[in-house]
């Protein structure tokens, strides 16, 4: 397993229900949720850490708490969980900032530090993300770290561009950036 993560900013670690005052601030933030399907309550917060939490006793991977190195702040939650895409089991890159944090690079440091861990721990073949076709941002941070678009999906209900990133397109990014 990946508990824990150190990137050059962030501390990433295995989410956990000491972690459910932060998530209701994120799932709060109507900034932070207007692409994540809105405002959640706290009840609902409580049961998605739960469900993160036996994400990672079920796969051995899942979603981290990301925390800033210096100061200890919450900066979001990202990394790896399993999403079924058109009837098809995909594993997903996913983030997602407080936006304090936003426009600074913690997203693309996040999203590299989880498709490291995809590639290089877990030797999986290819990863995917999607975000809302507004979501420009995001799909900015997917195509930094190398994605590329391969479809236009449905998900939860709503039409999404899902973007893929493969090993082998991945170690070969990194051999041409040394």
């Amino acid at each position: 397993m990946i508990d824990t993560i150190h990137t050059p900013r962030m501390l990433l670690s295995r989410v956990a229900a000491s972690d459910l005052d932060d998530y209701a601030r994120f799932y709060a933030d109507t900034r932070v949720t207007a692409t994540l399907g809105g405002v959640r309550s706290r009840e609902w917060v409580a049961d998605y850490i739960e469900r993160a939490m036996a994400h990672w006793d079920q796969h051995r991977f899942g979603l981290w708490t990301a925390r800033h190195r210096e100061t200890g702040a919450f900066v979001g939650r990202g990394g790896l969980r399993v999403a079924d895409i058109d009837g098809k089991r995909e594993i997903e890159v996913a983030y997602g900032l407080m936006s304090e944090f936003w426009g600074q690079g913690f997203a693309t440091e996040m999203a590299e530090a989880s498709v490291d861990a995809a590639f290089t721990s877990l030797g999986l073949p290819d990863v995917v993300s999607f975000t809302l076709h507004t979501n420009l941002a995001s799909r900015r941070v997917m195509e930094k770290v190398g994605f590329h678009y391969e479809r236009d999906i449905d998900y939860a209900e709503l039409p999404h561009a899902l973007l893929r990133l493969t090993g082998e397109d991945w170690r070969s990014r990194k051999l041409s950036q040394r």
